[in-house]
């Protein structure tokens, strides 16, 4: 669906590219070789992109780069922040915070980790002529510019082990974004040439790339420098590139995969019996939704797009296809976030679009037909290398049989080709689109994917006072009035639908026989540094 699926990304699955079957089959009958001796093997797909921390929001990349970068902070199993680089990070306004790093960090080449490691990277990823997926992550920090290349002004170096960081207003769960991919440290060498440092990143987390043989797999071996509180447990960890969520789960099934987290549509109704207590089915932070381009005809951000958008949701009856499809692993959304991250609530004002109405959505539909008739046939862009197409037929039969049109999938070969259409803004109908908290934020959920130029906006919104009130959510430091202006902030949501909400899905998945001590973490996904293999 890591950042999207954003982590949290953009929520993918399947190989980012349209590697030979073959490439899958060696796959298969390779991985108990390369995860012998302690080594974990575990399901991913090709990253999109070079593994640059700033640069990468989709989870094929992101669970790469998670452990080969460690930052100020890392998250638990339940999402509170633990200390890494950081010895601490004070702050008496949330606006000025002074950041103390641990002694003795170094980068697996042996070079230390500094303020200057951090204050370089950070600017380097913000910069507008670089355009990375993560820019935004800076947006809350003095200096930083949509518009132009401007230095963050609000990072003041102290010492090699202290630095500032000062934002253009007070921002309550700032510290608690700390701990995502876009605020990891660079090393010096990686500037001499950023696009091959991409290739075979050098991190400073609990492991090192070893090799990436792309389309193929990714092989990561724990490293000696690492002094962090994620102590590799493994020999490493060799995460392989599938194309299909059914033949990771027949590799699982075999004994010849270790750790998956995500189980196919047509294993769903017996994983659980197929895999006893080795089986993962836990609430995750992630939401699924579809999108629509907002400068599309018949779905802009005037009335006759307001009512199609409005009709197209109430026409969807997600309770059926969760409980029909997904056997306990979906819940229909009630809101734009996710039921795990604290101030959530299924009783948001004008969440009532998200429940099924026959009635209400053709006549939605109709007063948008008096306005301007629709012609054509509306449709869902997927990913077919992913786990899409059952529910997408279902969402589109629903439409379909409600409000009389015709509507379908329209299916991608792999996840690179949908992103790279959804980035540029060629399509004119619905994608699939979803998101993987990055950080245990409600402003996380809406400012990244929702606020006005904001990095994963795949539906281009932009909404003044939507905008305002994330701001005024993030600069008291009352959390009760933020959770308030965070939900006042989705009603309007509600009353725009750039996106249609449909369910949140759980964290799933499973092992093999092989491994001990498999947990998933509070965003679904699995903590692969604690994963023994005898």
């Amino acid at each position: 669906m890591n950042r999207l699926i954003l982590s949290r990304r953009a929520f993918g699955a399947g190989v980012i590219s349209t590697a030979a079957l073959a490439a899958l089959a060696a796959c298969s009958s390779d991985t108990t070789s390369k995860g012998g001796d302690g080594i974990v093997t575990a399901y991913d797909t090709e990253p999109q992109n070079p593994l640059i921390p700033t640069n990468t929001n989709e989870v094929g990349g992101g669970r790469i780069i998670d452990l080969i970068f460690a930052g100020l902070y890392s998250y638990d199993a339940h999402g509170a922040l633990v200390n890494e680089v950081a010895k601490d990070v004070t702050t008496q306004d949330s606006q000025t915070f002074t950041v103390t790093l641990n002694e003795g960090w170094t980068f697996s080449d042996g070079t230390p980790v500094t303020s200057d490691s951090f204050i370089k990277a950070w600017n380097y990823g913000a910069l507008k002529s670089h355009a990375h997926l993560s820019s935004a992550f800076f947006e809350p920090i003095e200096g930083f510019s949509y518009d132009t290349d401007s230095e963050l002004t609000g990072l003041k170096k102290v010492s090699d082990t202290e630095f500032t960081i000062t934002l253009k207003a007070p921002q309550s769960d700032f510290l608690l974004s700390l701990g995502y991919s876009a605020f990891y440290p660079l090393p010096e060498s990686a500037y001499a040439d950023m696009e091959a440092f991409g290739q075979k990143p050098v991190g400073n987390g609990p492991y090192s790339l070893s090799s990436w043989t792309h389309n193929e797999r990714c092989e990561l071996v724990p490293n000696e420098k690492y002094s962090g509180p994620r102590k590799a447990a493994n020999k490493g960890v060799s995460f392989v590139f599938y194309t299909t969520y059914e033949s990771g789960y027949a590799d699982l099934q075999s004994d010849s995969l270790d750790v998956i987290d995500a189980i196919p549509d047509s294993a769903l109704a017996t994983f659980k019996d197929d895999l006893g207590d080795r089986a993962i089915n836990q609430p995750g932070a992630v939401i699924q939704c579809f999108t629509i381009d907002v400068g599309s005809e018949h779905f802009k951000m005037d009335e006759e797009g307001r009512l199609r958008r409005k009709a197209l949701s109430l026409a969807i009856d997600r309770k059926k296809i969760c409980d029909t499809l997904y056997y306990s692993t979906r819940t229909p959304a009630s809101d734009f976030t996710s039921p795990v991250i604290s101030g959530w609530s299924d009783k948001v004002p004008g969440n009532e679009v998200l429940t099924f109405d026959a009635t209400a959505a053709k006549e939605a539909w109709a007063q948008a037909e008096a306005i301007s008739p629709f012609t054509g046939s509306f449709s869902i862009a997927y990913n077919a290398d992913g786990p899409h197409k059952t529910w997408v037929d279902a969402v589109c039969n629903s439409i379909k049989t409600v409000l009389g049109i015709e509507a379908a999938g329209n299916p991608y070969p792999t996840f690179k080709e949908l992103r790279a259409d959804v980035t540029a803004h060629t399509l004119t109908s619905g994608f699939r689109a979803g998101w993987q908290g990055d950080y245990p934020s409600m402003g996380n959920f809406l400012n990244m994917v929702y606020r006005t130029g904001a990095g994963s906006n795949d539906a281009q919104y932009s909404n003044p006072e939507f905008d305002a009130l994330l701001d005024q959510a993030a600069q008291t430091a009352d959390q009760t009035q933020a959770t308030t202006l965070y939900q006042k902030a989705q009603t309007l949501l509600f009353a725009d639908l750039p996106a249609i909400p449909l369910w949140y899905q759980n964290g799933f998945g499973g092992h093999s026989t092989k491994v001990s001590n498999v947990e998933f973490g509070w965003n679904s996904a699995p903590l692969y540094h604690a994963v023994t293999k005898d």
